[in-house]
């Protein structure tokens, strides 16, 4: 009887196991397919921005994002560090780090100590550390070469994200940055967290002190235009009011002096994303990585077309095999196909690794920029390692970070950690519970903004017009029109409800969520439009917006929509969005705040679900 109860008891254990572990693998499935659809609209909004300066009345409005600001507002390559001092004033109230160069280890500790009270970098000190960063990198090669044979040990750090409780813990266990502890950080320093500039400071200030032993790669969100949509380009504007836009304007070019990949012992290539079958060591060392502003930078101008294909010619290559480098991912099967869940950069298998690991002699490929659970994945045969270093990067308690200590020998020895402000008080139940239920919640608005597309699918298996389809088809349905590669058969009692029969309720799907627009009268197939292009919208408005005023005339707001729906292929009323935007045109003076307006179109959820 014990022996049965016991095996009862094991049993069941891991059938509660079990079901845990497909709960928090299929959530963050959820939220990667989230995470690459986002990606795969960042760079069709960049083609728009094309199309938008050949066919925008008054280009010049759009232009200046991407020629950058006149030469009066650009920091001059040679402006002295005093000049920032005539021109900039601390105040005696300012009572943060007073910097000075060249800096000095107790500057960085300074900052460190700034950081950990959440205080910020006076405006001055920031250009001024933005400035000397510049001047350094631009003397580095695109591909540093480094030895293991000068240290005992070197730290490759991945993604960070603008987690700066990361980066102080990494330092807290590995120690920080000096001569006898060497750091490669690979990119993606910035986006998605809050302080994307504090790790940028942290880390220029030690790339200044020790040049030779820190070590930056440039990872695919250091990119202007990748910056307005994921959060950095907000940070710097809100932090920094009065300066926002020369830091900005001066991080462009920071940005495009970053080196694009390391080498260690000659055995170890480290760059951000990965290889192509194209992937070519020399050209990349020869190329001028600092004219690489963006890797989505459309034609300076409407100017002679004949310029433009000119320069399309000269600039293809270079970006080619930029956004093979920094956006690619590996995968097991053999060969090199383009990255479809993207939208950038490709999948290459153990073939490709291979082919190049003969040509240049290589032993190992660490990479980043991929999400991973535990923090590190290994792959083709122990060759290729995918180290990521933002732990509880989609939710607290969603994943480990993780960094590698190479020896002299290249071995690999892996350190783990995550920053825990909530998840030592959960268990593991609780803590899949919360990661399960914000997936859902951000799929299911995901969903209900598709809403006419997908009632389209459903009815067109329901031959009989009952609202009920079988789950099949209600998951063939869902993977037609959402395109996310999710297991919908899996997912479907947390999104739709079924009857006896097994057959689902297709609409459901949408019951508990609507969108709250800013007035009753607006149709709904136009409200669930703007529901679901609003972080596009947003962008584009933003970058209209040369004053940062958050306003736009009406004449803009109309034409930017209807550029926007004709180049989608959007088939909407503009007469009902015309007046829908004259009726929030409170004052009456031609001028609407588009961020205000934009807001209002987001998905409510009536009733929140807890999860089981």
């Amino acid at each position: 009887t014990v022996i049965r109860a016991a095996i009862l008891i094991q049993n069941w254990y891991r059938f509660t196991m079990a079901r845990i572990e497909m709960r928090r693998r299929y959530s963050l499935s959820i939220f990667q397919s989230i995470e690459y659809a986002d990606e795969q609209d960042q760079l069709q909004l960049s083609n728009f921005f094309t199309f938008m300066l050949d066919h925008c009345t008054h280009p010049d409005s759009v232009s200046h994002i991407f020629t950058g600001p006149s030469v009066s507002q650009v920091v001059d390559e040679g402006l002295y560090l005093t000049e920032f001092e005539k021109r900039i004033d601390v105040p005696d109230s300012y009572y943060g780090p007073r910097l000075s160069f060249p800096l000095t280890v107790e500057d960085a500790n300074a900052l460190l100590h700034a950081f950990r009270n959440e205080q910020l970098l006076h405006a001055r000190y920031v250009l001024q550390l933005l400035c000397e960063t510049r001047r350094v990198l631009k003397e580095m090669p695109n591909i540093t070469h480094l030895s293991t044979s000068y240290s005992k040990e070197i730290t490759v750090c991945g993604d960070l994200h603008g987690n700066l409780d990361d980066l102080l813990l990494i330092f807290y266990k590995n120690g920080l940055p000096s001569e006898q502890n060497r750091y490669v950080f690979n990119g993606d320093f910035v986006d998605r967290g809050k302080n994307s500039m504090e790790i940028l400071i942290i880390l220029f200030a030690f790339l200044l002190i020790y040049p030779n032993d820190l070590h930056l790669n440039r990872g695919n969100h250091e990119d202007y235009i990748m910056n307005l949509r994921y959060g950095f380009t907000k940070e710097v504007s809100k932090k920094y009011k009065d300066h926002g836009k020369e830091i900005l304007y001066l991080l462009r070019d920071v940005f495009s002096w970053l080196p694009l990949a390391t080498i260690i012992d000659s055995k170890v290539l480290i760059l951000h994303g990965g290889i192509s079958d194209t992937t070519d060591l020399d050209f990349l060392n020869a190329l001028e990585r600092n004219k690489l502003k963006s890797l989505m930078r459309p034609p300076k101008s409407v100017r002679d077309r004949q310029d433009q294909v000119k320069e399309r010619i000269a600039t293809t290559r270079p970006s080619k095999h930029t956004l093979d480098i920094l956006w690619s991912d590996p995968r097991s099967q053999n060969g090199c196909t383009p990255n479809k869940c993207r939208g950038g950069g490709c999948y290459f298998g153990p073939d490709v690794t291979a082919k190049l690991f003969e040509r240049y002699n290589l032993k190992m490929l660490i990479r980043s920029h991929e999400f991973k659970p535990e923090g590190y994945e290994i792959s083709h045969g122990g060759k290729v390692i995918t180290i990521f270093s933002a732990s509880n990067y989609y939710e607290e308690g969603s994943n480990w970070g993780a960094y590698i200590k190479l020896n002299p020998e290249l071995i690999p020895r892996f350190v783990q950690y995550r920053v825990s402000k909530y998840t030592r008080r959960q268990n593991l139940r609780e803590r899949v519970g919360t990661i399960e239920s914000s997936a859902l919640k951000s799929l299911r608005e995901i969903i209900y903004a598709h809403r006419s597309e997908l009632t389209s699918a459903f009815v067109q298996y329901d031959l009989n017009g009952t609202g009920w389809i079988s789950v099949n088809d209600w998951a063939a349905a869902m993977e037609s029109v959402l395109q996310m590669e999710l297991p919908w058969r899996m997912l479907r009692s947390q999104l739709a409800q079924i009857n006896p029969d097994g057959e689902v309720d297709f609409m459901s799907c949408f019951y508990d969520l609507k969108i709250g627009p800013p007035t009753k009268e607006v149709q709904p197939a136009l409200a669930e439009t703007l529901c679901r292009y609003r972080k596009d919208l947003e962008i584009i408005f933003n970058v209209i917006d040369k004053d940062h005023s958050g306003l736009i005339s009406l004449e803009e707001f109309g034409q930017t929509w209807k550029l926007f729906t004709s180049h989608l292929g959007i088939d909407v009323d503009n007469e009902s969005l015309d007046k829908l935007v004259l009726s929030i045109d409170y004052n009456k003076d031609g001028y609407i705040d588009f961020s205000e307006f934009l807001e209002a179109f987001h998905v409510v959820h009536r009733l929140e679900k807890k999860a089981n």
